[in-house]
């Protein structure tokens, strides 16, 4: 198991919720009605990987913080 940093970015966020219905030990929404990330380690990785991929806005980044590598979206070649 990677130690993930993840992160969403509010400017890009839509509200879609898919991150919460995917990962609801990871993402809530904020006071600001954006999806935030309120438990870094609420779901295996797999599971916030996925959650991270639905976004819909690509809001949600995900670093292998052991590695530096960022995981999604991924990075452009």
């Amino acid at each position: 198991m990677a130690k993930l940093k993840t992160t969403v970015n509010k400017a890009k966020c839509i509200a879609s919720e898919d991150c919460m219905q995917t990962a609801p030990g990871v993402f809530q929404m904020g006071d600001d009605d954006k999806a935030e990330v309120y438990n870094q380690t609420g779901a295996p990785d797999n599971v916030i990987l996925a959650a991270a991929r639905a976004c819909p806005a690509k809001a949600i980044t995900v670093i292998d913080e052991e590695t530096g590598a960022q995981l999604v979206p991924a990075p452009k070649k």
